[in-house]
């Protein structure tokens, strides 16, 4: 059992602050209305697609898709495979309460209708083929590839891109390549590099409202039907580093990763800490 701080254990002037942050976030807790529109009462149908976390359905309505979340966990490209036990609640929960914060601030996303505790009914999108990445501290890959010490706080958040395919293990790509190989506009990429550093700015907020440091994560977008980008996939302890502001205690995907044990108690700590659980 890993040890965590809890809000009360927390000086009184930032577990109001706390506390003020969770009764606002309590306001977005799935509230999306119960039929008509997009999302209401619809069926799901075939099987599109299966990947390592999750899965899409098609549904009656050719705009909106269901993403069932699963317990399976990988990495290093699937090398290493367990299974967090209720990893599929919390990625969906969270990631549905996150989306619906970066709405009210006009980042539009997939977001249609959270379904069930691991299925959500979302926009249909074409994704684009880029996993895209934010560092506020050094950690992981980028400590490696550039000698940083792990926990160093960056002068500034850093991007990069990354071209989504498991088979040539996501290897990191620039705006040229982006642009010879005809991934995205650059148009597309202006849109994206925008939308994400908007992003960076409130999850970094919210979280650190709640002590807990956002180290770093993993955005995806798509492209509508319309043409439109949209944040798309998920914001979960499986694509963000979360670290406890005061401890520096890992509460995410690391703690599989590297072995640390009691990864089920950080990613429900996380979900205590933002409301979502008791």
């Amino acid at each position: 059992m890993v040890g965590f701080c809890r809000r009360k254990r927390l000086p009184v002037l930032q577990c109001v602050r706390i506390c003020a942050k969770i009764e606002a976030v309590s306001q977005l807790k799935i509230t999306a209305a119960s039929g008509g529109g997009m999302g209401g009462n619809m069926q799901k149908s075939e099987q599109l697609y299966e990947g390592k976390a999750k899965k899409v359905f098609k549904t009656d309505d050719p705009e909106v898709y269901i993403v069932d979340y699963k317990d399976d966990a990988t990495a290093f490209d699937g090398l290493k495979k367990g299974t967090i036990v209720g990893k599929g609640v919390v990625n969906n929960r969270m990631s549905n309460l996150l989306f619906q914060m970066l709405e009210k601030k006009g980042i539009e996303t997939h977001f249609v209708k959270e379904l069930s505790e691991r299925e959500t009914a979302v926009k249909k999108v074409s994704i684009v083929p880029l996993e895209v990445i934010v560092r506020n501290i050094a950690a992981g890959s980028f400590s490696k590839r550039f000698g940083v010490e792990e926990g160093t706080v960056l002068k500034c958040p850093t991007l990069e891109f990354c071209l989504k395919d498991d088979d040539l293990h996501d290897p990191m790509i620039n705006e040229y390549h982006i642009l010879a190989l005809g991934l995205a506009s650059k148009e597309d990429l202006e849109t994206i590099t925008d939308m994400t550093f908007r992003v960076n700015a409130a999850l970094k907020e919210f979280f650190l409202s709640i002590g807990i440091e956002l180290v770093d994560f993993k955005l995806e977008f798509g492209r509508t039907t319309d043409g439109k980008i949209i944040l798309a996939d998920e914001i979960s302890p499986d694509t963000c580093r979360l670290w406890d502001s005061k401890t520096h205690e890992k509460l995410d995907k690391d703690r599989f990763r590297r072995d640390l044990g009691g990864v089920e108690d950080a990613y429900h700590e996380v979900m205590r800490r933002i409301g979502l659980e008791k």
